[in-house]
């Protein structure tokens, strides 16, 4: 049991750290009113651990304070972030359960593109006043969203399987 949680916490703090450190490398493109935020691959984790969960929540947060985010959109972003690992999670738990085939582990992304094209368009609007129609921006960042999460999030998702990762499952999850 404790060998597991210190799995969990550590999983949590290493998803965390690697999100803020592609924040970081990535920031001319990661805290735009278009943007393409390289971090938000990593959503596509909780498929393989919860632990990534609160990991991608922790992580957009510092991420966002660091990079010089209104309060606003240290809360939201990071609650969209928060809210598309829940559905990946949950997606993945549906995979798992009924063994599906590659196939719906496109739909693993889903969740977070749909979370982050909702939510942040209307913090970049209210905001930070950004004088472009919501619909619109609901468009480019979605489009961020769709090359970060549902191209560059696949690619990882294949990647890490035929490099023989496997689902954790903590005891009790």
């Amino acid at each position: 049991m404790k060998k597991q949680g210190a799995l969990y916490l550590t999983q949590a703090a290493v998803i965390a750290a690697l999100y803020v450190v592609l924040c970081q490398i990535f920031a001319p493109i990661s805290f735009r009113d278009i943007q393409v935020r390289i971090a938000e691959a990593l959503t596509i984790l909780p498929f393989f651990t919860p632990a990534a969960i609160p990991g991608l929540f922790i992580g957009c947060l510092i991420g966002n304070m660091i990079g010089g985010a209104i309060p606003l959109d240290v809360v939201f972003g990071s609650l969209a972030t928060l809210i598309g690992a829940l559905g990946t999670w949950a997606i993945g738990s549906k995979i798992r359960k009924d063994r599906a085939g590659h196939a719906v582990k496109f739909l693993l992304p889903v969740p977070p593109i749909a979370a982050n094209t909702i939510i942040v368009p209307l913090v970049l609007f209210y905001g930070y006043g950004i004088p472009v129609p919501i619909w619109m921006q609901m468009l480019t960042v979605g489009a961020g969203e769709v090359i970060s999460c549902g191209v560059f999030g696949v690619v990882l998702l294949f990647a890490l399987e035929k490099a023989g990762w496997k689902v954790f499952h903590p005891e009790g999850a």
